[in-house]
């Protein structure tokens, strides 16, 4: 009896050993297989396309053209982060973990001056507002002497310099307080902590309810820094991948057009972190499909960041603008 108990158990282990080393071939086979489906997928011009976004209404379209499936529509999927300060976002993009990010112009400046060969694929649908709570600054001009709350070397910056000089000021006349992260800047200046700060939407609308009000838009500033880039060496193996994302992006903006601001709104609650409370109070923009930056706009830009030392290469804007997405 203990050799036939011997014999079974032997048996038994070498049918044990057997399945497993099937699961394990299975298991590889897959593995390769899913390895080779990505290179070819990468190959054609990629499927996937990670993008890092601020929380900002210029991340909107984008969402929606994700959470409706308009990506996998046209043949991409696109895997959205968003990020708190533009630093966050950039440490993300200087360590190779995002294909495409929302940035600013004063960003591809920055980008390019370190060797970073990053291309404007598009403008986007962004604003900054110049929020207050002191009742002693009525207009820009008042600022003189007081503290402004921003992101130094970043398009915030860029923006209340130009908004100075406007109102026949500049950044010498006030007392700059950098803040990178977006939601401390409203927290410190609804606490008091400053007189002035620069905010991206939601939180725009979030210090309204709060009673700040705005001095200044980069609508009222006549500038519009923000846009889409991506590395050339991503537009050079993504490409079809990059067109897709535009074509999903147009969708969605189709589909805002046609639809109901409440059919969306708790996704843009959940992902642009817009408070419930204010659900009745958000206004989305009557976004446009997907266009170029315009080029006086790049000219600008780069003009003062070479101001302020942070571009001292002569880079023209045609060599940091891409046609990827609007070449025939």
């Amino acid at each position: 009896m203990e050799a036939r108990e011997i014999m079974e158990r032997r048996q038994t282990t070498k049918v044990m050993m057997l399945f497993m080393l099937m699961v394990l071939i299975s298991a590889l086979a897959v593995g390769c297989s899913s390895s080779k489906d990505k290179e070819l997928n990468e190959a054609e011009g990629g499927s996937s396309l990670t993008l890092g976004l601020l929380p900002s209404i210029d991340a909107i379209p984008f969402l929606i053209a994700h959470e409706q499936g308009f990506d996998k529509k046209h043949g991409v999927n696109l895997d959205i982060q968003t990020f708190k300060s533009a630093k966050d976002r950039d440490v993300a993009f200087q360590a190779n973990k995002l294909d495409g990010i929302s940035a600013d112009l004063i960003a591809i400046a920055i980008y390019n001056e370190a060797g970073l060969d990053v291309k404007v694929t598009s403008t986007t649908f962004g604003e900054f507002d110049l929020l207050t709570g002191n009742e002693e600054i009525q207009e820009v001009k008042d600022l003189k002497g007081k503290s402004v709350i921003l992101s130094k070397n970043t398009s915030t910056e860029y923006t209340v310099a130009t908004m100075l000089k406007k109102a026949g000021l500049t950044e010498a006349d006030i007392k700059v307080t950098e803040v990178p992260q977006i939601p401390t800047r409203l927290e410190l200046l609804k606490n008091n902590k400053a007189d002035a700060a620069i905010l991206p939407e939601p939180f725009v609308t979030m210090g309204r309810s709060a009673g700040l009000r705005v001095l200044s838009s980069t609508k009222d500033a006549g500038v519009n820094p923000f846009v889409l880039a991506f590395p050339q060496a991503i537009i050079d193996t993504k490409e079809r991948g990059i067109k897709a994302m535009y074509a999903a992006y147009d969708d969605a903006v189709s589909y805002m057009k046609s639809h109901e601001q409440s059919e969306y709104m708790d996704l843009i609650i959940k992902e642009v972190g817009y408070p419930e409370s204010l659900k009745n109070d958000i206004v989305v923009p009557d976004y446009l499909p997907a266009n170029q930056v315009n080029v006086q706009e790049v000219e600008a830009a780069f003009t003062w960041a070479r101001e302020k030392g942070l571009l001292s290469k002569n880079i023209s804007p045609e060599e940091v603008i891409s046609d990827v997405a609007f070449k025939k």
